[in-house]
């Protein structure tokens, strides 16, 4: 009786899934995910350090992939070696496997990188006006293989103070949208423009974005806790770096960083994705169902509870 209702509930899954592989359903199910590839590639702004001079684009465009030549296929089907998260390194591509059989030695001199250019988001530059810009670039996590890109993803949408100030030195912090700063994207800009004057969080134009940034109430007013005052002093100390002394060194590293602090990755995550958010979603103008969706956000599990995720086999090849 439990194996029969158990192959009950299985068919009644396979039903639902098989329901997304009908041409005539509406485009937001798509057919060809079953591996829950989209479930962290969605996001524009994903990125991760590919070498200490640049970085590789991991973002997919949902709705231009599945309507590329290439949007029927699976992801695995190409990419052979993907199994398990993170998968840094896994690079191999398999053109071969269901389609061109033939063309082995002409696919073997195509630049595969070029292939997900058209469907990838990403800021190319910002005028980030802090002192942590003079040390550090627009995307500067690279230590943890599993959230990295995640982190990254971030600098879209905030400043580095929101997460990194410590917030024992603080009283009365608030987090509130900055001004504008201008921005340039390579694909579909994303993000929110915020007009302070009007106090409205509207879609940006392609070239300006707003953040969160970190405030704190100090003698009755508000003050921004974006690190401008230091500017000339990282400059100072970019350009002297290589000639200091290792405790030198050391020393201005922690003048810096003297209200900043590294956490786990899941503090970092419960911080805002959780019912108890340091972040008032509906203050900041997220409606009932983004502000849910941010607290509730179904790939913090994902990056909180493993160190090696495996995908389970649902379909065979």
């Amino acid at each position: 009786m439990l194996v029969d209702e158990m192959l009950k509930l299985l068919l009644s899954i396979v039903l639902i899934v098989s329901s997304c592989f009908i041409p005539a359903v509406t485009r937001s199910c798509f057919a060809l995910d079953e591996g829950g590839c989209l479930t962290c590639h969605q996001y524009p702004g994903l990125v991760r350090h590919e070498k200490t001079d640049g970085f590789r684009v991991l973002h997919i465009d949902e709705e231009k992939f599945f309507n590329s030549a290439h949007g029927k296929f699976s992801c695995r089907k190409c990419h052979v070696t993907i199994w398990k998260v993170p998968h840094t390194g896994e690079t191999k591509v398999d053109c071969t496997t269901e389609c061109h059989q033939n063309d082995a030695e002409k696919i073997s001199t195509y630049p595969l990188n070029t292939l997900h250019q058209k469907e990838q988001s990403y800021i190319l530059s910002l005028e980030d006006k802090s002192s942590c810009r003079v040390c550090h670039p627009l995307y500067p996590h690279s230590d943890n293989k599993l959230v990295r890109g995640f982190l990254n993803m971030h600098a879209g949408f905030m400043f580095c103070e929101v997460c990194h100030i410590k917030r024992g030195k603080f009283q009365h912090l608030t987090y509130e949208w900055k001004d504008t700063e201008n921005a340039t994207f390579s694909g579909e800009p994303f993000g929110t423009y915020y007009n302070p004057q009007t106090g409205k969080a509207d879609k940006h134009d392609e070239h300006f974005i707003s953040r969160i940034a970190a405030f704190a109430a100090e003698k009755g007013e508000k003050r921004s806790l974006i690190n401008t005052r230091d500017i000339g002093k990282a400059n100072e100390f970019v350009l002297k770096e290589k000639s200091l002394k290792p405790e030198e060194k050391k020393e201005k590293l922690a003048y810096f960083h003297q209200d900043i602090e590294r956490k786990e990755i899941s503090v970092a995550c419960d911080e805002c994705h959780s019912a108890n958010s340091i972040l008032n979603f509906s203050n900041l103008g997220f409606n009932e169902k983004k502000t849910k969706d941010l607290i509730y956000l179904n790939i913090k599990g994902l990056v909180t509870k493993y160190k090696t995720f495996y995908f389970p086999k649902l379909f065979a090849d």
